[in-house]
């Protein structure tokens, strides 16, 4: 992956609309002069096109993709989430690991999907977004995916500020101190180069005009296996204490609202990449083939929430039976995983720094792809530069965490399902935009996907069928949620706590609505 510096525009060059950062003040040139001189990125929301492409194909280019998105994930904010299952919902080791694993398939197969469109439009996903739901509607997207890019930053700031504090001698580094130290590294990586984030990430080179890092593959392409051999040291210590025999609390109807409700929560927590997931593939070329793309992404993300999910689910089981994780619990989510690691002594508390310190490489997705979302909200937002974005980014959610450090399972039970709605419904338009019409009117009247109209509002969608599908998907969606705050008609009628169940019905009614609305609108506008 090439430094943005390297692939960075001069804006001077960009004709009167075809950039949004066409015309620069004095204030954005100054950032832009700042950003040449300390090497910072630069390249923001602007299409990679077919000529800028670096990734030369081959199985390691997939393999990449597999281990990019292993590495995302196998964090210990997963963890976390899989103690849910158990304390707040009830459920058993069995019906907690099949949901999770339920869950977590769909919400990547929706990832992986959105996933191919990176080499096919060298678009980043917001940018992808504006040619299923318009220009101005896209930017309602845009807004809801920047929600969820740093409200999912803010948990794992929490979570590794727990695990931090809780490995300290007799608690004397607080969460504070640790939710800062996480974001300051982040915001450093994030901020001087995607090219650090894919060498963090990766475990095989990416080749650059034929050329390998070797260097920079040698010190920084395994990072992801820390975080895998930690989780399986994790395994040994304490599978023992995992309760596999209790089953699920409460009647039939009860059991089956709180096993979807932890469904939908595992698949949120997995489909809400979908808003990003094209970002980090807008190097590989046009011709990439979308299949070995898609099986590779799913596969990574499955893989890695599965392993990481259950092996939260497995701790919590043991917190009725063992006084150390019930009292760790009582504490934070990030105390009982340093629990896990007691027996090892000075080992064990070695090894719940690196799952800490291994958080950042889920923080850097979002808070890299937050920046270019910035710039997408408005024409002047594009003129500053990304990583001032990203900045204001961290600085966002590095408060919001420190606020929030004390509530971390209402932060996911809330947040995390309430976010998932609005991808769901998007997925819905996004798949019948390419099924039902690019498709069957590309060979018709030539309306297939112009990737060159990326910044042209006149030729993109006009955008109101898919606002008024989206809204209808989000009623529905309101309907049937089932929240702390909030439940919904619908949900309420299954069992004696309701069952969340907004992302299937939100899905569900945007694409019976959106068909017949996009299909007028083409009739009337023609695009």
């Amino acid at each position: 992956m090439p430094s943005d510096v390297e692939k960075a525009a001069d804006l001077s060059d960009h004709a009167p609309g075809t950039s949004p950062t066409s015309q620069a003040t004095p204030a954005t040139s100054f950032l832009q002069e700042l950003a040449l001189l300390t090497r910072l990125e630069t390249r923001g929301i602007q299409r990679v096109l077919p000529s800028e492409s670096t990734v030369i194909l081959s199985w390691r280019s997939f393999l990449q993709a597999f281990v990019l998105w292993v590495s995302i994930n196998l964090a210990a904010v997963n963890i976390t989430l899989g103690m849910l299952a158990p304390t707040v919902f009830g459920l058993g080791f069995m019906d907690a690991a099949l949901c999770a694993v339920g869950g977590s398939a769909i919400g990547s197969a929706a990832v992986a999907y959105v996933a191919t469109w990176g080499p096919r439009s060298g678009c980043r996903t917001m940018i992808f977004a504006r040619y299923t739901m318009g220009w101005w509607p896209g930017k309602l997207v845009v807004l809801l995916n920047l929600v969820v890019l740093l409200g999912y930053a803010l948990i794992d700031c929490v979570v590794a500020g727990q695990i931090l504090s809780a490995v300290s001698p007799n608690g004397s580094m607080s969460v504070i101190v640790g939710i800062i130290i996480v974001a300051v590294i982040t915001w450093m990586v994030t901020t001087f180069g995607i090219r650090v984030f894919h060498y963090y990430e990766r475990l095989v080179p990416s080749y650059t005009g034929g050329k390998v890092f070797d260097l920079e593959l040698t010190i920084n392409s395994y990072a992801f296996l820390p975080q895998l051999i930690i989780i399986c040291i994790l395994y040994g210590i304490s599978a023992r204490n995992f309760d596999l025999a209790t089953l699920s609390v409460g009647d039939p109807a009860t059991v089956a609202g709180n096993r979807l409700s932890f469904l939908s929560l595992c698949l949120s927590a997995a489909i809400t990449y979908a808003g990003v997931a094209a970002d980090y593939f807008v190097y590989y070329p046009p011709t990439t083939p979308r299949l070995p793309l898609f099986i590779c992404s799913f596969l990574g993300l499955l893989a890695s929430f599965a392993f990481a999910l259950i092996a939260g689910i497995g701790l919590a089981t043991g917190i009725p039976s063992l006084a150390a994780y019930a009292t760790a619990y009582d504490t934070s989510q990030g105390a009982l995983l340093v629990a896990a690691f007691d027996p090892l002594g000075s080992f064990g508390r070695f090894c719940s720094v690196v799952i800490a310190l291994g958080l950042i490489a889920n923080l850097i997705p979002p808070t890299y792809s937050s920046g270019v979302d910035f710039q997408l909200l408005a024409r002047q937002a594009a003129r500053v530069p990304r990583w001032a974005w990203n900045s204001i980014g961290v600085v966002i959610y590095t408060v919001c965490a420190l606020a929030g450090r004390d509530s971390l399972a209402e932060i996911f039970t809330n947040f995390l399902a309430l976010m998932g709605y609005w991808v769901a419904v998007w997925m819905a338009i996004t798949v019948e935009e390419e099924v039902l019409f690019r498709k069957a009117w590309r060979g018709r009247e030539g309306k297939g996907w112009n990737w060159e109209d990326w910044d042209c509002r006149e030729k993109l969608p006009v955008g109101v069928a898919a606002l008024v599908a989206f809204l209808v998907g989000w009623a529905g969606a309101i309907l049937c949620m089932d929240q702390v705050w909030y439940v919904g008609p619908i949900a309420r009628l299954v069992g004696d706590y309701g069952s969340d169940m907004g992302n299937y019905v939100g899905f569900s009614w945007a694409a019976v609505i959106y068909p017949p609305l996009r299909w007028f609108e083409l009739r009337r506008f023609g695009r």
